[in-house]
């Protein structure tokens, strides 16, 4: 099975933060878009990649790829960074027998049924359901907008 290097939730996927931060930090040379209809649209998947750092790679999956992709052999020089929009993404991935160390909330803005609950955070109760069940499996859900800040524990949140 192959390592997560980070992963973080962010409505945004790719952009300043991500790319000026969160890529630095952890060395990542591979992210990993987790989103059904992102990988369905040859457009969206063409803006993302352009937006990635020089030397990134950038692969929109739908969670069927991601979950055969990060099942296969790992390779040591590959740093993953997984992206998704919303916790229930990872929720079917942690489903699906995929590790993941921790989970990172940065931007999930207001939309929809959708309410706020730490800082830049807002999510609605299937959401809310997903991150309880993520922290059931021992996964650690935190909120960090970017590396510097101190991070605060959802656990005492939802």
């Amino acid at each position: 099975m192959k390592k997560i290097t980070f992963a973080r939730v962010d409505d945004r996927l790719i952009h300043g933060e991500v790319v000026t931060a969160w890529v630095p930090t952890y060395r990542i040379n591979h992210i990993i878009i987790v989103d059904d209809t992102v990988a369905k649209d040859p457009f969206q998947r063409r803006v993302l990649k352009t937006l990635a750092p020089r030397g990134v790679r950038v692969d929109p999956m739908s969670v069927k790829e991601a979950t055969d992709y990060l099942g296969g052999e790992d390779n040591e020089k590959e740093r993953i960074l997984l992206l998704t929009k919303s916790p229930t993404y990872y929720e079917q991935l942690a489903e699906n027998g995929i590790q993941l160390p921790q989970v990172n909330l940065g931007g999930m803005g207001l939309r929809g049924d959708r309410k706020p609950f730490v800082k830049n955070v807002a999510a609605d109760p299937i959401e809310i359901e997903a991150i309880k069940n993520l922290v059931a499996k021992e996964v650690h859900v935190f909120y960090q907008l970017v590396p510097e800040q101190r991070l605060i524990e959802i656990t005492n949140l939802i």
